[in-house]
């Protein structure tokens, strides 16, 4: 795979810069005190999920397994780290020969989570797994959060499709990362080429108010698009007056124009009027498209509105107000030595503030109840229940260095909408509430 499929600029060789200097750091001073090569088990998780959110949404899990992939020392990085003096030339040496070999399991791609779930597991020795922690975090918790968003949207929306529209609105490479979970989590369509080049998303766009201000009217601006993409483009109805934007659009289109959108006002109250109109004038199959710095919850309030689809910008690339879901990389077991065979041990960060965690190497599973629907989130460190055996959501997504589970996007998409749809109702309801299910511990772990 080629640097543009992780969205990065032609001269990044690797993802390996991706990270915090204290990665490396830490490294050199393991490789001194001999500890480098201990078999060690990291664990991703969240110690509670944005206030008021009921579900996470894993988004990001493709992106980490490419990220993985690509994590490797060339000239250029080594260089740079030389230069820098941030690592002597034994660490470099060791950087020069680096390829992660070991394994990691984690919730598949659109699966829900909860606190404490533990959403990606890497397995391996010290040296070569704490080096991943910053990409994988910065992947995961970027596009989870989009990913959760998103499926709050989606979820208000109904059966009413969703088309992402943020690019001009964050960095322009998390934009492809952005669009990328909010089809995860339930989007139909982004206005981004470069998410639709690298991830097949399906790409919609038409015109915005500048291609109307160009013409010397809005008569000419509709026939030149209508001339140009024929009658089922989207004609943008707002730039001037409404209602003679809407009667000029079906002159020139007809009544078999495709949609107009509406980018601002009392998009309710609009939208109503519109649809009066268009009925009016005999355009009864014209679908509304309605933009306009919308979130879940305008979203929701235009539910009772004859509104055909959705376009979302600004409050789905920043999360709709939780632009990260503070997930944390954490060691939970390690081995007494550097002895492949040596057992591991569970450790854990026992501090004050909050900050605690769990550890030994863990399993999750979800436990229904007699309808089939989730009732807990349960999270062990020794023998998986036998009721519970079918229901374990980790799966394995690198084996010995080797990926094995990449998936179509499509894939992910389906599951979220399943994962989601298992869930009890009150998952969906968009007042703040408590986690939807609670996250039980067994065989003597505990939770904080």
């Amino acid at each position: 795979m080629n640097t543009a499929d992780l969205g990065l600029p032609v001269n990044v060789p690797s993802t390996a810069l991706f990270t915090d200097q204290y990665e490396l750091t830490m490294l050199r001073a393991a490789l001194e005190a001999g500890t480098a090569e201990r078999r060690s088990v990291f664990e991703v998780f969240t110690r509670r999920l944005p206030n008021g959110r009921r579900y996470g949404v894993v988004g990001g899990t493709g992106r980490v397994l490419d990220a993985v992939e690509n994590f490797r020392f060339d000239a250029g990085v080594l260089d740079f780290l030389r230069e820098r003096e941030i690592v002597g030339e034994e660490t470099l040496e060791w950087l020069a020969g680096y390829r992660f070999s070991g394994d990691i399991w984690g919730y598949p791609e659109g699966e829900v989570y909860f606190p404490g779930s533990p959403i990606m597991r890497v397995e391996g020795t010290f040296a070569e797994c704490v080096l991943l922690e910053t990409v994988i975090l910065s992947i995961l918790n970027h596009d989870s959060a989009i990913a959760a968003a998103a499926s709050r949207m989606s979820s208000a929306a109904g059966d009413r499709p969703l088309i992402e529209m943020g690019a001009r609105r964050t960095h322009e490479l998390a934009a492809v990362a952005a669009s990328r979970a909010a089809y995860v989590g339930g989007f139909a369509t982004t206005s981004d080429l470069a998410a639709g080049f690298r991830y097949g998303i399906p790409t919609v766009g038409t015109s915005a108010h500048a291609f109307t201000l160009l013409h010397d009217s809005e008569r000419d601006a509709f026939q030149a698009q209508v001339d140009t993409l024929g009658r089922g483009t989207t004609l943008l109805v707002d730039t001037y007056d409404v209602t003679e934007a809407v009667r000029t659009a079906v002159e020139v289109a007809g009544t078999g124009l495709g949609a107009v959108r509406i980018d601002s006002g009392d998009l309710l109250l609009v939208a109503h009027r519109v649809r009066q109109q268009l009925d009016e004038l005999g355009a009864t199959d014209t679908k509304i498209i309605v933009t306009s710095d919308l979130d879940e919850y305008a979203i929701a309030s235009l539910a009772a509105a004859p509104v055909d689809a959705y376009g979302v910008g600004t409050q789905l690339v920043t999360g709709s107000g939780h632009p990260t879901s503070s997930m944390v990389y954490k060691l939970v077991a390690r081995a007494e030595s550097a002895d492949p065979k040596a057992p591991l041990l569970p450790v854990a960060k026992k501090s004050s503030g909050g900050k605690t965690s769990v550890g030994g190497r863990k399993w999750a599973a979800r436990r229904l109840d007699a309808y089939g629907v989730a009732e807990a989130e349960v999270i062990g460190t020794g023998p998986v229940p036998g009721d519970l055996a079918d229901r374990q959501l980790l799966v394995e997504l690198v084996k010995g260095g080797e990926v094995v589970a990449r998936e179509p996007l499509d894939a992910a998409r389906d599951r979220h909408a399943a994962a989601r749809a298992g869930l009890p109702m009150s998952a969906t309801q968009l007042s703040r509430g408590e986690p939807v299910i609670p996250t039980e511990y067994a065989h003597g772990a505990s939770g904080s």
